[in-house]
């Protein structure tokens, strides 16, 4: 199996009673490449689509998308040879937790700012602030990297 296809999901066993059947945790490493923001959204869509209402799933596919696009564009995951983008996914009564991991960047970090109506970029992370519950960022101090986070209710 290719590192990029490595799944791995938090659902409890067959055959194991949960509180609520429609949650659950999923893991998945992209490429660091353009090309993982379509598959990264067409593997979210394929496990929320039966959990989420289509604008609950609009909006996580759409913030999802931004993430992973300032992923590769920003960090050392789309500059270097062996990129990779981590995608957490976390579905709980209520909420969607999305976290992306990215092989950091010295020379950025995460911030918003307000686009220019002209403008063909810069809207990442307004539309995550402007749609989200809840964002934020952190660097990784054990290791290079970085993740950016976000919450919408589900």
């Amino acid at each position: 199996m290719r590192p990029e296809e490595r799944i791995s999901s938090h659902d409890a066993a067959p055959g194991t009673p949960r509180a609520d059947a429609q949650q659950g945790s999923w893991r998945r490493e992209f490429p660091g490449e353009v090309s993982s923001v379509p598959a990264a959204r067409a593997w979210a869509h394929g496990l929320l689509a039966v959990r989420l209402a289509p604008p609950a799933l609009d909006d996580v596919l759409l913030l999802l998308s931004e993430v992973i696009t300032n992923a590769v564009t920003h960090s050392d995951s789309g500059r270097t040879a062996g990129g990779r983008v981590t995608v957490n996914l976390t579905h709980d009564p209520g909420a969607v937790h999305v976290e992306v991991t990215d092989d950091g960047s010295v020379s950025s970090a995460p911030a918003v700012h307000v686009p220019d109506a002209d403008s063909d970029g810069g809207r990442g992370l307004w539309l995550v602030d402007l749609l989200a519950t809840a964002w934020g960022s952190s660097r990784h101090d054990d290791e290079a990297g970085r993740s950016v986070w976000f919450q919408v209710p589900g």
